[in-house]
């Protein structure tokens, strides 16, 4: 794989995290939906009474094993519009050349089918036990490799296809070693804004799986007026009857992550138990992910129409009050924190940006993996980071590393918990 080269000429817009703006993002990109097979994006907002603007995408082309309609979430109609557009870019290009309907053309990166231990004789390889596999593999097993680019150490790397491509379907005699997911891939106006998001991804699910498997929400965070444009979004689900706690997740860097809880005091839906997640440098840009990402999560849910969403049918056999019981440290209260003081890490530019990540993530591991998934053919640069030793528990309950189970783990009741009534006597 190529050297990836961060070009340190971009900056920010003045006031934003984002190298265009929205009109001129959403103008790049418009174009190019055809190319990855997206015949329809739609609003869904007034499916639900916050009034929070979320879109979805439709791309009904969607290989075998991945969702066709994408969301998106936004404090305008136009920064959701482009956040399901970015989702439908993200998604098309993580398929693999042969399962991609609409796009043809390959990635740039080396394709190489080997063993772990014949591989690491004259490469560098991220060891395939270091993305929490759940189960043991021998050292001649056959895998499939794709060549990357370490930040940390700025050198080449392989990395396991199954942690690059979704879905993902091992070929030939090599061997499957996790369920794939989407963790860690990003769109951009440009590859330095991809993978400044895709860092943040990979932080924000090691942050939430960390908090989930040892039920520790961190500090919960207070917005008054003071908070602007934060405060009138929470307002949208406060005066809808909608309770909302948000918290500062605990981590080993100092980048900021939090997470919205919702409960619907009116319906008391088990379904309507939901949160959203941001991760960002700066604290304000990670409460409002997690503000928007709650009420798309919301949308969703009443939506039903992704492939994804499963859990409705599962919590409200379960029920409202046990699923509630079940996750009550999230809408417990807790140590109060503002805005103000949490520690804003953010710059005018990409690239002091991703340095900034790369000196926090150099306390925690060894590695910070981008592979390039981007394609000629699409004028969307679309990337893959891949983080060895990060946790994976809010995706995968089998993949837990030695983080998450590091920390002091509060236990669930064992009346709360869900295998509770069919369990054998």
């Amino acid at each position: 794989m190529p050297e990836i080269n961060i070009d340190r000429s971009l900056k920010f817009i003045d006031g934003t995290q984002r190298v265009l703006d929205e009109n001129s993002t959403l103008e790049k990109t418009k174009d190019n939906l055809k190319s990855i097979g997206v015949t329809r994006i739609a609003s869904i907002t007034d499916l639900d009474r916050l009034g929070i603007p979320v879109f979805s995408s439709i791309r009904p082309s969607a290989a075998d094993g991945a969702i066709s309609v994408y969301s998106g979430k936004g404090n305008t109609e136009t920064q959701a519009r482009i956040s399901s557009m970015m989702e439908g870019f993200e998604r098309c290009l993580a398929e693999r050349s042969g399962m991609n309907e609409n796009v043809e053309d390959d990635i740039k990166s080396i394709h190489v089918i080997e063993s772990y231990s014949n591989l690491t004789i004259e490469n560098n390889v991220v060891d395939p036990q270091s993305l929490l596999i759940a189960e043991s593999y021998g050292p001649k097993a056959l895998i499939e490799w794709i060549q990357g680019w370490d930040l940390l150490k700025n050198e080449e790397i392989f990395v396991p296809a199954n942690s690059v491509y979704h879905p993902y379907d091992a070929p030939g005699r090599t061997l499957k070693l996790f369920r794939s997911n989407t963790n860690g891939l990003a769109s951009g106006n440009s590859i330095e804004e991809a993978i400044f998001h895709g860092l943040l991804e990979v932080i924000e699910r090691d942050a939430l799986s960390i908090a989930e498997f040892n039920r520790n929400p961190g500090k919960e965070i207070i917005l008054t007026e003071e908070d602007g444009e934060n405060y009138e979004i929470l307002r949208k689900f406060i005066d809808n009857e909608v309770d909302i706690k948000l918290w500062a997740l605990p981590h080993d860097t100092e980048i900021t992550t939090v997470v919205a809880t919702t409960d619907d005091a009116r319906l008391k839906d088990a379904a309507l138990l939901v949160m959203g997640a941001g991760a960002h440098l700066k604290p304000e840009i990670a409460v409002r992910r997690a503000l928007t990402e709650a009420a798309q999560s919301r949308v969703v849910q009443i939506h039903g129409a992704r492939e994804d969403t499963e859990r409705e049918k599962f919590v409200r056999e379960i029920g409202y009050d046990r699923i509630k019981r079940m996750n009550k440290y999230w809408y417990e209260d807790g140590e109060k924190i503002s805005i103000s003081e949490m520690k804003d890490l953010s710059n005018t530019t990409p690239a002091e940006s991703i340095d900034v990540i790369i000196e926090q993530l150099k306390k925690v591991t060894d590695s910070a993996v981008v592979v390039d998934l981007s394609r000629e053919s699409v004028a969307v640069p679309v990337i893959r980071v891949v983080i060895p030793t990060f946790e994976m528990y809010t995706l995968d309950r089998e993949r837990v590393g030695k983080r998450a189970k590091s920390g002091p783990r509060k236990k669930m009741a064992p009346q709360d918990r869900p295998w509770r009534k069919g369990r054998r006597k």
